[in-house]
Formats: C-alpha cells, structure tokens, sequence
C-alpha cells in the first residue's frame, strides 16, 4: 500500500456518505419484455409467472410508466403475440420514442436454441436470430440493457455487443442448452432491493442485479449438489468479451452505473443537482474503469490517478450536498 491510498480511500468514503442516490443521466425508461414459445405446460406456466412478476416489478417498484412497458407473449393475440412481426414492431415504435439520454431494457423469456454460429431466440412461427436482433437494435438512440435468459444464449452476447449497450446471457456457451434459472433469479433481483443492493445505497444497478441472480443459480445448483449446467456472462464495454459476475477484466463500469428505477426526486426537481449528478456518475465510471486497469498499471500511477478521480469526485458530492435542500 502507497502513502496516497489512505488519502484516496477516505476520500471515496467521504463523497459515498454525502452522496444521495444517483441514476444514469436517462430522461425516460423503456421496457420490451418477449416471452416465446413454451413447449410445454409446466414451462408456459413458469413463464407466464416470470412475464408477471417482472411486468409489476418494472410498473410498481421501479416506477415505469405502463405505457412505456411492451410485453409480447405466446398467448397475446395480434400485436402482443411474440412473432417475428411483433418483435420488429415493437423495436421500430421503440426506435421513434427512445431518446439519447433514455434507457431500453429488452429481456428475453423461453427458450434459444444454437446451430453451429447461429443462436436463435424461439418465437410463435419463425424465430429470430441474433443478427435480426442486432439490425432491429440499430438506430436506437439511448442506451440498451439486453437481457437474454435463455438456453443456448451466448452468441447473443457477441452479435449484439456495442457501445453504450450492456448484454447478458444466462449462459457462457452456445453449448449450454437445458432451461435456465437465471429469469427467476435476474427478476428477483429487480424486485428485491435490500437483498441485490450489495453497495446498500439505496438503488441498485443492472450489475448488482445480474451479480445477484449468477450467485443465486449457483446456490441453487450447489443445494442441488449436480453439476452446473449455466453461467451467465456480461459484456458492457462493446468489445464482445463477456465475464462472469465473479470474473476479473474490464467489463462492469457501464451496468455498475445503470440503474433502472427513476432518478431521485432531489435531482429530478433541482436542475442545479441534476447536472452535477450526471457529472458524479462521469466520475464513478472512470473510477470503475480505472480499478478494471489496475494489474496493468504501475501502483504509483494508479494511486495517482485514483486521487485525482478521488478528489474530484468528493468536490462534486460536496456541491451535490449544498445544492440539495435539507
């Protein structure tokens, strides 16, 4: 340890506790939620669970309006029936609404399937695979939290990869083919804040939600004493290299300063905070990004540059503070 890390780290103490809790610069947040083709009863039923409780999660907890939550389904009719159409509908209405400082969560429910390169999610008649996914993606302006929790679900992750875009797959395999339990567990997550909230600030990110649900499948399999037959991965840096929760490498800093829930309501009325918010949530990726280098740098230039990050940060919550009426 360097003489400048006590500095640094009562710093990041400092601007933590004098920090309200913050949200990605997103005026407005979308949600298309798919659930495909079932196969079975018991699977329709689980899915139809998950579409539920994720829908009232998204429109109750996380205060989404309910017109800016889409739900395609096997059993809607017309427009809500998850086929290739919908789906294309859907992302193209979403394309006119979502704006640059907006965020899309898309999350994906049923079953992929994988054939040599080409990784399909399974809809009502013909599916869609992830280079369909990819051109229906293109054009969207805000920032996108692809959530696919199937089978077979990695190549989802490669496909889509891009800038200011976070994807999930519940498996780090194309090869990973049994159903998952990585839905259960991701909405979960999104509903149950003090359990996920691993920073306990009071919100959690898309990063604590995918970091919940990987240990949960794992407990889950490690209860079970059987082998583990999914790992879900994350990519956020658009370079097509996904890691898992527990893994080392730079993926994270963008899904560890998303969040899904609505700013709060101390910035959202102040303009003043506002502004210095989204400048706080600048500061914390860089940190994020810095602490991803970290093996690669010397310790001094790394100390360095954290103390500035630091210093800077700890100056902006202070301003935060005195903007914010007690």
């Amino acid at each position: 340890m360097t003489k400048l890390r006590p500095l640094t780290l009562a710093l990041l103490a400092a601007a933590a506790l004098v920090a309200q809790p913050r949200a990605v610069s997103a005026d407005e947040r979308f949600a298309l939620i798919v659930s495909g083709v079932s196969g079975s009863e018991k699977i329709a039923a689980n899915q139809d669970k998950w579409v539920t409780a994720l829908t009232t999660t998204l429109r109750g907890r996380l205060a989404f309006p309910a017109d800016h939550v889409v739900t395609l389904t096997e059993a809607g009719t017309g427009a809500a029936a998850s086929t290739r159409e919908s789906v294309t509908a859907a992302l193209a209405a979403l394309k006119q609404r979502v704006t640059a400082n907006d965020t899309l969560l898309v999350v994906l429910i049923g079953h992929g399937t994988a054939v040599g390169t080409v990784a399909k999610f399974n809809l009502v008649g013909p599916d869609m695979d992830t280079l369909e996914w990819k051109r229906g993606l293109e054009g969207i302006a805000g920032r996108v939290v692809f959530v696919n929790t199937t089978s077979s679900s990695f190549p989802f992750v490669q496909d889509l990869s891009a800038k200011n875009r976070i994807v999930i797959s519940a498996t780090d395999s194309a090869a990973q083919r049994f159903d998952t339990m990585f839905p259960e567990y991701f909405i979960e997550a999104l509903d149950k804040l003090s359990a996920a909230d691993s920073d306990k600030n009071g919100r959690l990110s898309v990063w604590e939600a995918f970091a919940y649900a990987s240990q949960a499948v794992k407990a889950a399999f490690d209860q079970k004493g059987t082998m583990v037959t999914e790992r879900a991965v994350i990519d956020d840096n658009g370079d097509g290299m996904a890691k898992q929760a527990s893994a080392t490498g730079p993926d994270g800093v963008l899904a560890k300063t998303t969040f899904l829930d609505p700013e709060p309501a101390s910035s959202a009325s102040n303009p003043a905070a506002a502004a210095l918010e989204k400048q706080r949530v600048v500061l914390e990726a860089q940190i994020e990004e810095l602490k991803g280098r970290k093996a690669q740098m010397a310790a001094a230039d790394y100390d360095a540059q954290l103390e500035k990050l630091a210093v800077e940060l700890a100056r902006i919550s202070a301003q935060i503070r005195a903007a914010t009426p007690k």
